[in-house]
């Protein structure tokens, strides 16, 4: 027989509790950076792995959507984590031809969005790992189309904190995997003066799916234009898998 489901916020916590580590707690903290100053300042950590919040997240299907949110609002990671991974599913599974719901999917990308506008969606892991799904997947279609950033993108990429600006970023990567690169060459472009070294890497991360994914001449052409310009963590993010000639010839360009 498999696991129970857990039904309630409550339960969710509960099974969180029970799979943490303090030891694992203090390293995440130190990790994230958690201290005065640091990106994630006060957050809170349980010490539970992925894997193991994943597997709680896989028990949690029929969790009411009231006590996702109160997951996604509270002061411990792993639990707005878990709560953001449950929508994720839900988005998902409601994608697949034989299940698709449209109803449900736009209702999970609304919630995701009011989640990241209250400024709960406030770490690189918790925006690596939804961004593409409750975002990306909905507003950039298959095929693509006129509107290269559509204005809810756009507006997360003006605001003043980090974190929208990176969900815009890594939405993106939907739009790489059908094959269109415009999104993330608009925002790479956009934010080649962006001061914070956590969205340089996301945008490096991006151009370098977009060479690998879509086209490596896409790549080296906006490379060719903005390498000079662009922050040292972002070229060497975007250039990782080139050889080591090439890495240089654009290193020198800054």
């Amino acid at each position: 027989m498999g696991d129970p489901e857990l039904q309630t916020a409550a339960a969710v916590r509960a099974a969180l509790a029970a799979a943490s580590d303090p030891a694992r707690a203090s390293g995440a903290a130190a990790f994230f950076k958690t201290g005065p100053g640091g990106y994630a300042e006060r957050d809170v950590f349980l010490g539970v792995t992925v894997p193991a919040t994943r597997a709680i997240v896989r028990r949690s299907s029929v969790l009411p959507s009231a006590d996702v949110a109160e997951l996604v609002a509270s002061p411990i990671h792993e639990e707005r984590l878990a709560g953001l991974l449950v929508m994720v599913e839900r988005i998902r599974r409601a994608g697949r031809v034989r299940t698709r719901d449209d109803a449900v999917r736009a209702a999970e990308h609304e919630r995701y969005l009011d989640a990241v506008r209250a400024g709960h969606v406030d770490n690189w892991d918790l925006v690596d790992a939804t961004a593409e799904y409750l975002l990306g997947e909905v507003v950039f279609p298959a095929a693509p189309v006129a509107e290269v950033v559509p204005p809810v993108v756009a507006g997360l990429v003006a605001s003043d904190s980090i974190w929208p600006r990176r969900v815009a970023v890594i939405s993106t990567f939907a739009a790489i995997k059908a094959g269109d690169q415009r999104p993330t060459l608009a925002l790479a472009e956009q934010l080649l003066d962006d001061p914070e070294p956590l969205l340089h890497k996301a945008v490096g991360w991006m151009l370098r799916e977009v060479g690998k994914r879509v086209d490596r001449s896409v790549l080296t052409g906006f490379l060719d234009e903005h390498a000079g310009r662009m922050p040292r963590t972002m070229l060497s993010y975007a250039t990782e898998h080139f050889d080591p000639a090439d890495r240089a010839r654009y290193r020198a360009m800054r």
